[in-house]
């Protein structure tokens, strides 16, 4: 049973993801049409974007090490700084037509997902394990608003400042980001006592040996890396078939609805069916956005692929994240977390640098067919974890 506190950070932390994931999408829409703009190397364009996920993967196990001392609210509103800070240099890169200082603010925005991406934990951690599954979904769901409140955004504000397109929708992240360290004051979880943090608990090494934790990482990569190579790319490949922005921003949008709606009753899916059947119907759908984009190019086609791919994506990540807190104890949590994420988004930001460089050699349909092998992997993986859990409880009875 949770708590009237648990509840409550849950709901504060879901808000925080709601502005966190606003300023993502915002930033996903974009930053490759600012890149194009920007840089005449057109293999580049989705640099800036790749840099949000590769300052994420940096950041997550030092954020994680250091939220471990000084507690989650401390280290979640520092990296709200850090987007405000990033979201100022990005503004003022636009402004001065610099494409590498723009890059350099977006991988300042990045070091805040670091941070950002361990609300969904920070909720879980805190919670009975009972309402784990739920707690983690009910976080991941605020992202929610940002498939509305990011493309509005970007419609509102995008021609703001025109002739120089983008400043307006760059200046208001500054806005989203002053909001959400505000947010972050009200989040209301205790510090690990001495004790917790004095103990090493086992070493890394010997937690991510556990089959559990193996499969919950391949399943969190797979999920998100496969993800970030399509939703990168789809953008520019829609504007290259000769949509506009704004249609862009339409299916991203349903992207990211598709990406978090499931997230208010996958808890009770985790809990109904199973974490690892959950995940297999996440890549199966994932499965399905390669089929739907290799279907054709007209913006049906990019509709369809694109909410099957988030459909996948919540269903494989959020039963990845729920599977990893079976593989770890409270005094080893922070360097557990650390490790997932780490490789995680390490993964998510192989995807999103080579995503722009597939899309400029090889067209759209190469990067579908790039992440075919690895869906089929991941569900090998899930599938042999559910076996030897089968296989043991019929030994065990």
């Amino acid at each position: 049973m949770a708590s009237n506190r648990d509840r409550r950070n849950v709901a504060v932390l879901s808000l925080s993801q709601a502005l966190f994931m606003t300023g993502q999408s915002t930033l996903i829409i974009l930053s490759g049409l600012v890149g194009q703009t920007l840089t005449a190397t057109k293999a580049l364009a989705t640099l800036p974007v790749s840099m949000v996920v590769v300052a994420t993967a940096l950041t997550t196990i030092p954020a994680s090490m250091l939220m471990k001392r000084v507690g989650r609210r401390s280290g979640f509103m520092l990296g709200a700084l850090f987007a405000i800070v990033g979201a100022v240099i990005s503004s003022y890169a636009i402004w001065i037509g610099s494409f590498w200082l723009f890059v350099t603010g977006t991988f300042v925005i990045g070091v805040n997902g670091g941070f950002a991406q361990f609300y969904r934990f920070a909720a879980a951690d805190a919670v009975d394990e009972s309402f784990r599954a739920k707690a983690i979904s009910l976080v991941v769901a605020g992202g929610i608003v940002a498939a509305f409140a990011g493309p509005t955004l970007v419609k509102l504000t995008n021609e703001l400042f025109a002739p120089v397109l983008f400043l307006g929708a760059y200046l208001s992240l500054i806005v989203v980001a002053v909001i959400a360290l505000g947010v972050l004051m009200l989040v209301d979880i205790p510090k690990l006592s001495a004790a917790q943090i004095a103990d090493p608990g086992r070493p890394v090494f010997h937690v991510m040996r556990q089959p559990v934790f193996i499969v919950a990482v391949i399943g969190g990569m797979v999920g998100y890396a496969s993800m970030s190579l399509v939703m990168t790319a789809a953008p520019i490949a829609m504007v290259g078939c000769g949509f506009a922005v704004s249609d862009a921003a339409t299916v991203i949008q349903w992207h990211i609805v598709a990406m978090f709606l499931p997230s208010f009753f996958t808890g009770t899916l985790i809990q109904r069916f199973g974490v690892l059947n959950v995940m297999l119907a996440g890549l199966a759908l994932l499965a399905g956005c390669v089929v739907a984009a290799l279907a054709g190019l007209d913006f049906g086609h990019f509709v369809v692929a694109l909410i099957a791919l988030g459909l996948g994506w919540n269903f494989a990540f959020v039963g990845a994240s729920t599977l990893l807190t079976e593989s770890y104890t409270p005094a080893e949590r922070a360097k557990t977390q650390a490790a997932n994420d780490f490789l995680v988004f390490g993964s998510v930001a192989m995807a999103s640098l080579s995503s722009g460089a597939f899309m400029h050699f090889f067209g759209w349909d190469m990067v579908q067919l790039l992440a075919i092998p690895f869906v089929a992997f991941a569900a090998l993986a899930v599938g042999w974890l559910s076996w030897r859990r089968a296989h043991a409880a019929r030994r065990a009875a």
